[in-house]
């Protein structure tokens, strides 16, 4: 997989985020100062984390951090995309540490994007309980009313889609349910906490504010009535479950009777307007009838009694976890939700996009980088208002089940010393920034 050396990366318009993203218990370390996460209590038994590791240290980002603005610095971005670890404020003195982050990236002219929930629930709260989105709301007041006065653009949540499947529908994240149909009312209350969020940071004086949702193109495994059955069903639980009630304000056909509540007056709250869309790809998926039999695919476990199955996409190259590399799904998937969305689509950040590759000379990422910018510029060209592109990630870090063994990093950790080390990705993206103009 070659980059198109020859022809430059074509101009995006003025003002365009240029970013990378991280997470906080994927980063952050410093267990001991902070209370628990449902991923603490998860990582804490035997076989959940495949290397056996835990986030404890990881890349100790609490106590290294302006070496990492540094890093953020020299590499030209104008917006650094974090997460607040809720845990870690609850503990009393975490709002002092985001204080200092942000005080610290404003210096060195990097916008902070600070996203709210990224996976680390407090381990006494369950999204399956109705109050956790009041809690929600009331910690988004906290955190708001602290760093409201620098931080501008907010993310309430990341990825309710993969930590409603993943943690409590097929149990290989925390909190580690199997629960599969019976997970949703996980999705829905993530996503009233969404809706409260919002009118909390409005409340607040913000106004510029999104989600992080993860989307990609579903591809039916064949044109067999079977298999095209089962790609839409898997395209509604992954894609439209989580964008058709922000930005339509309902949920698609059949769901909304499976949600608890008074779903109708969730829905108003759910559906409160955001000023932007953001969105997390990486692949498509190739989806066909079920087979009849438990299978694992990317190494999660998918039961038999799902009415999908998820098949392999050939002709493609993987990363090293595995994951076709096919840039032009961002392109279909961003042109997709144009035409489904219209005019209820607000204007689009791409908040993650990367992938795991070993090394320090890390060619095949820089390709892959190359690849997805390109195509994201197609999107531009047919209409779509793209306003923003983070890489995932900055640091290779703690890769939740995964542990870490991927690295997704445009800088190299080494896990015993903690050493950073630019990768020839870090100095790509740096000279294309250049080449683009970035400012704060």
């Amino acid at each position: 997989m070659a980059t198109d050396a020859g022809n430059p990366i074509p101009r995006f318009p003025a003002g365009f985020l240029w970013g990378v993203s991280t997470s906080a218990h994927q980063i952050e370390g410093a267990a001991d100062e902070r209370e628990p996460s449902v991923w603490d209590a998860f990582t804490a038994e035997p076989g959940r984390v495949k290397d056996g590791s835990t986030a404890a240290v990881a890349c100790d980002h609490y106590h290294r951090h302006r070496e990492d603005v540094a890093l953020l610095a020299g590499l030209g971005v104008n917006a650094y995309r974090f997460s607040v670890s809720w845990p870690r404020v609850r503990s009393g003195k975490g709002l002092d540490f985001y204080d200092r982050l942000v005080d610290d990236l404003c210096a060195a002219g990097v916008r902070p994007v600070p996203t709210l929930f990224h996976w680390d629930l407090p381990a006494d709260l369950d999204w399956l309980e109705r109050d956790t989105a009041a809690r929600f709301a009331d910690y988004v007041s906290l955190v708001a009313g602290r760093l409201g006065d620098r931080v501008t653009k907010w993310i309430t949540l990341n990825e309710p889609a993969e930590h409603t499947l993943l943690g409590h529908a097929l149990g290989v994240h925390a909190p580690g349910r199997q629960l599969l149909f019976d997970a949703l009312p996980a999705a829905h209350h993530q996503l009233l906490a969404h809706g409260l969020a919002v009118r909390a940071l409005r409340a607040a004086g913000a106004a510029d504010i999104g989600i992080a949702n993860s989307h990609g193109p579903t591809w039916a495994a064949s044109t067999e009535a079977e298999d095209m059955a089962a790609a839409e069903f898997y395209d509604v639980l992954l894609n439209r479950l989580f964008a058709d009630p922000v930005l339509l304000g309902r949920y698609p056909d059949g769901i909304g009777e499976l949600m608890p509540g008074d779903v109708e007056a969730d829905l108003e709250v759910i559906a409160e307007p955001v000023d932007w869309y953001g969105v997390n790809y990486y692949a498509p998926t190739r989806v066909g009838a079920p087979q009849g039999t438990d299978i694992t695919f990317g190494g999660v476990a998918m039961p038999a009694e799902l009415p999908f199955s998820v098949r392999e996409i050939t002709g493609h190259p993987v990363t090293d976890f595995g994951w076709p590399v096919v840039p032009e799904g961002l392109t279909e998937l961003l042109t997709a939700f144009h035409d489904r969305y219209g005019d209820r689509l607000p204007p689009v950040v791409i908040t993650e996009n990367g992938c795991s590759y070993p090394g320090v000379d890390d060619q095949d990422r820089i390709a892959y980088l190359d690849g997805h910018i390109r195509v994201l510029h197609r999107a531009l060209e047919e209409g779509v208002d793209v306003r923003g592109y983070f890489v995932w990630s900055l640091l290779d870090n703690f890769e939740w089940a995964e542990g870490y063994a991927r690295r997704f990093g445009l800088v190299h950790v080494d896990f015993e010393t903690l050493a950073r080390t630019p990768k020839s990705s870090y100095r790509w993206y740096r000279e294309l920034l250049r080449a683009q103009g970035t400012t704060a």
